[in-house]
């Protein structure tokens, strides 16, 4: 017969509920062995007590973090604002706070001053599949259909933000639809403005070309208009968006402003001297000084409005350079890299402010992207997004934490399916990988001129490069949706 093992209980034992054994069975084995189910049964309810305490706890964390939520959702007021700029064609080097002493950018320097720099921020080597992982938070290779055309069945980040209550505008240059000056298989094809998610639109090339700088055609709310010969399209789109700001003051607001400038035709803009407008080069130069002036007056209207420790301004480029251009950082002589799959091509400016909120000053060197900006931002605003996107938020680094930082980026770029073909890539802060094989040591040879090939001697170079070769079979292998138009 089974016998239940002896000892006995100090007074402290059984006051503290402690038991190192079971009594022996003795004349006062009974009494022993109820004082010691007694001790037991004592402990146990001070584990279900704390256990409990414990979910309780955890419970009234989680109710009040979904009321935060619902508050937010309820009360739009209580949401920041959010400006997102984007600027046309201009890669990190062409800034001060990036180095630069060619360009003036007092401005935007400034921003990064009162907020936070990315150094290794990167876009799509082209325009259109920048502003379609922009827009929709994917990569080019899950829902890229064609140049100048955005799928009109994708989510995107205008939609997102008016569902959530906020007034929506966009101006500046459009270039999702398919305009008339693209092949007719392909004209008409994308998204409008206001199918996006914005209510106030100012656009150039929406369904017309048209010019862009003085006498532009612009689409104003959806009808286009003709402005005069001394009228400057830059000037026209940032005067629309501030006296948007200024009518929503009182109510949360989304701004997206792809800007105009600097893309080429290198016009002179307003201002400009005849010596700073002798070369295509200084005209250039002149163009993202204009630029810079541009983003000043929007973010002090935003200042004056008394609306800086309630919105957040983003401002980045959409892709690198144009080839024209060369650009002096330091000892360095960087040649313009648009449509290049280069660090000239992709690397691009990333600055955001939200005073009393982004620590001022900051730099973070974490890898990210412009799919990351969608989550980013619903994460800043408390938007709900689906979960399988390909972004990853960077709110937790804006703050000045640490975050969970990408240890690589991958891009699907096949700007023009219709005749180029994709290339798949993946890269760390100093290695790059293409699904063809080409294996560089990007932080020595940004311009990719000596691939590796005795890169299985180097074991820092064998890890990154298993590395890149699984975050690149981590995605399809070919695009899921290049020609396909949805009515």
């Amino acid at each position: 017969m089974f016998q239940i093992p002896a000892m006995s209980l100090s007074r402290r034992q059984r006051g503290c509920g402690r038991t190192f054994g079971l009594p022996k069975r003795d004349r006062n084995g009974k009494r022993r062995l109820r004082v010691w189910l007694q001790a037991h049964r004592w402990l146990r309810h001070r584990w279900l007590q704390q256990i409990a305490t414990l979910a309780v706890s955890v419970a009234l964390l989680l109710v009040a973090h979904l009321i935060d939520m619902r508050r937010a959702i309820a009360d739009p007021r209580s949401r920041p604002n959010v400006i997102l700029v984007m600027a046309d064609d201009i890669g990190y080097e062409c800034f001060g706070c990036y180095g630069s002493s060619q360009y003036s950018t007092p401005h935007i320097d400034q921003l990064a001053r009162e907020g936070m720099r990315f150094t290794s921020f990167h876009a799509q080597p082209l325009c259109t599949p920048t502003r379609i992982e922009l827009m929709t938070g994917l990569s080019n290779v899950r829902n890229y259909a064609a140049f100048s055309v955005l799928r009109r069945d994708q989510k995107t980040i205008g939609q997102f933000f008016r569902e959530a209550g906020y007034a929506t505008a966009v101006a500046g240059k459009w270039q999702l639809l398919g305009a008339e000056h693209y092949p007719k298989r392909f004209r008409g094809k994308g998204t409008w403005p206001t199918e996006a998610g914005f209510d106030e639109t100012c656009l150039w090339q929406v369904d017309r070309m048209g010019k862009r700088y003085w006498s532009p055609l612009l689409s104003i709310h959806g009808k286009n208009r003709q402005f005069g010969k001394d009228q400057y399209g830059p000037d026209i789109a940032t005067a629309f968006l501030i006296d948007f700001m200024k009518r929503h003051r009182d109510k949360p607001f989304f701004i997206y402003y792809p800007m105009i400038l600097v893309h080429n035709p290198f016009i002179a803009p307003p201002g400009t001297s005849p010596e700073a407008a002798s070369t295509p080069q200084l005209r250039f130069e002149a163009m993202v000084a204009y630029m810079d002036r541009l983003v000043g007056r929007l973010v002090s209207a935003v200042d004056e409005l008394g609306l800086a420790e309630n919105t957040l301004i983003l401002f980045l480029g959409d892709n690198g350079t144009n080839r024209a251009i060369r650009s002096k950082l330091g000892e360095r002589v960087i040649r313009g890299g648009k449509g290049t799959t280069t660090d000239a091509g992709t690397h691009v400016p990333f600055v955001a402010r939200w005073k009393g909120t982004i620590p001022a000053g900051r730099v973070c060197d974490d890898l990210a992207a412009v799919c990351d900006i969608l989550p980013t931002l619903a994460d800043a605003t408390h938007l709900s997004l689906p979960e399988d996107l390909d972004g990853r938020s960077f709110w937790p680094q804006l703050q000045g934490k640490r975050g969970s930082p990408r240890s690589w980026l991958y891009s699907y770029y096949n700007p023009r399916p219709e005749k180029t073909r994709p290339v798949r890539m993946a890269w760390d802060h100093s290695y790059k990988l293409y699904a063809d094989g080409r294996f560089f040591h990007i932080s020595e040879d940004p311009e990719e001129r000596r691939p590796l090939t005795n890169w299985s001697d180097n074991p820092a170079a064998a890890r990154a490069r298993a590395k890149l070769q699984a975050a690149i079979d981590s995605f399809p292998k070919k695009g899921q949706a290049l020609l396909q138009f949805p009515p």
